[in-house]
């Protein structure tokens, strides 16, 4: 089956027209980008708008962020869950970072092609981003504890969200042996509460606080 950009709206009908544009666009330059560089699966580009875009918006339903607020994009890969949340939150600051180069290229490219503006993207590691953050946000990228020592001194200690600053993963499966390995209080937000697709049931936003 294939989704189109109506799953989007149909979840998020407030868009705006420029916001509307930049999500339709996001097809045609993944496929064009994808061709040449292959940073999403084959059969996933065919499910671009479920798979990559509605996932990483899954977190604008467990946080609305604040203009000016400041994000990290860890292991954005082909630029997910950062591209997605930079268009719906255009007065936001995002920074995304990925350890592969050809990945930053295509990020680079789509940000550019869409002409996000309060997108920066870098070849780096998460632990050579400069400045402090917010929130970090990172897509199934490794386990909650092995992320976490990753981004000591990263996050800004003054919160002005409605959720305090923290780490916001999107995960999917059986995470409980997981969370209890981190050692955190982490909060969970089932992703099917908000999204009606199969795609979602086993999959979740956690967030956490680096401290303790």
């Amino acid at each position: 089956m294939k989704f189109t950009v109506d799953i989007i709206t149909r979840y998020f009908p407030d868009l705006t027209e420029t916001q509307l544009e930049q999500i339709t666009q996001l097809e045609a330059l993944y496929q064009q980008w994808n061709a040449q560089i292959n940073v999403v699966s084959r059969k996933d580009i065919d499910e671009l708008y479920l798979r990559h875009v509605l996932h990483s918006l899954g977190i604008a339903k467990v946080i609305s962020f604040k203009p000016k607020t400041r994000i990290l994009d860890v292991g954005t890969g082909g630029g997910f869950p950062g591209i997605p949340l930079a268009i719906l939150f255009p007065e936001s600051e995002f920074v995304l970072v990925d350890s592969i180069g050809k990945k930053i290229k295509v990020v680079n490219e789509v940000a550019q092609g869409l002409g996000l503006t309060n997108v920066k993207a870098y070849h780096q590691r998460a632990e050579e981003a400069e400045g402090q953050f917010d929130f970090v946000v990172t897509r199934a990228v490794a386990r909650i504890a092995k992320v976490l020592p990753w981004l000591k001194g990263k996050l800004s200690p003054e919160s002005f969200n409605t959720m305090k600053n923290g780490v916001l993963f999107l995960k999917g499966g059986d995470l409980e042996e997981e969370i209890e390995e981190s050692g955190k209080k982490v909060d969970r937000f089932p992703l099917s509460h908000f999204f009606q697709e199969e795609f979602f049931e086993t999959k979740e936003v956690l967030y956490t606080r680096v401290k303790k």
